[in-house]
């Protein structure tokens, strides 16, 4: 799709593909490149207008899905971007290199494990250096595996979901906390699973209803320094984290069915919103959590 193709009027049930979608298994963590369809994260129709010139970003989760999304828009709208991946996921990772530095922006690929405390400090070190500063925080990377009964969730399983989710999060935000100025922006990925969960996303769920309490007590204390912080909570999104694990290949067939649209979101339709809090026309918005659900809302 072209920009010129989204952004005309037209009736949004039949926007982007609807399902039925094959069934497409995957080895966490998945590749966008092997999905059917491939999802549209903006490669070709995400127009920019400058809103983000000059800025340095560091988006995790950026090798696909709504990372890939959000660090390919803010190339467009003129941010150097540093984007955090797993090695396995490095031939997604390299596209989306491609496509910031076709726009004539800096981008540094920073591939590692976030689970690992040190590599979080590490990445923030690296994208500083790399980018020459610290502008913009999206916290994005999730881990997500679908599970019928509580007794199915291993000790592991809960603590690599809690680690991914939840500790990264912290460990993260913390080591950029020195390096983000007035005027300056957080933001978190959250989830509708943090108001209306599956019951098979038990772990999942909690790590996001987590991570909407993180934000709103960090807004309290980074308002006092100037820096912003929200998150957004999307709903049913065409991302490579469904078909590897995050639900059964039968739910995956049916993604997106039971929402107001008919389909699950493309991971394009939710970079704008990420755009706008990154951007100062944000500059009263901090604390809050936007949903993106289509049609399903968040309370």
């Amino acid at each position: 799709m072209t920009p010129d193709e989204r952004l005309t009027m037209q009736d949004p049930r039949e926007q982007y593909p609807k399902p039925p979608f094959p069934a497409q298994p995957q080895v966490a963590p998945g590749l966008a490149g092997r999905m059917e369809p491939r999802p549209d994260h903006g490669e070709t129709s995400y127009k920019g207008s400058g809103r983000l010139a000059g800025r340095k970003a560091l988006v995790t989760g950026a090798d696909s899905g709504i990372g890939r999304a959000a660090a390919i828009a803010f190339a467009r709208e003129g941010a150097d971007v540093a984007i955090g991946y797993l090695p396995s996921e490095d031939s997604d990772a390299r596209e989306v290199i491609t496509l910031i530095e076709a726009e004539g922006r800096k981008a540094v690929a920073l591939p590692g494990d976030i689970k690992d405390e040190a590599f979080c400090r590490d990445l923030v070190a690296q994208a500083v250096a790399g980018l020459g500063g610290l502008d913009i925080l999206v916290n994005n990377a999730g881990k997500q595996v679908t599970q019928a009964q509580i007794e199915d969730i291993s000790s592991a399983q809960f603590d690599q979901t809690l680690k991914t989710n939840l500790y990264a999060l912290f460990w993260i935000t913390k080591a950029a906390e020195p390096h983000l100025k007035p005027g300056a922006a957080i933001i978190n990925t959250a989830s509708v699973q943090a108001y209306e969960p599956s019951e098979g996303l038990l772990d999942y769920a909690t790590t996001k209803a987590g991570i909407v309490a993180f934000t709103k007590a960090l807004a309290k204390q980074m308002v006092k320094k100037g820096v912003r912080a929200n998150a957004v909570a999307p709903g049913p999104f065409w991302t490579a984290l469904q078909p590897s694990g995050g639900q059964t290949q039968e739910k995956v067939q049916h993604f997106g069915e039971q929402s107001q649209l008919g389909r699950p979101g493309q991971p394009v339709e939710i970079a704008p919103v990420y755009v706008l809090l990154a951007s100062q026309e944000a500059s009263f918005i901090t604390g809050e959590v936007y949903g993106v659900t289509g049609g399903a809302g968040i309370a």
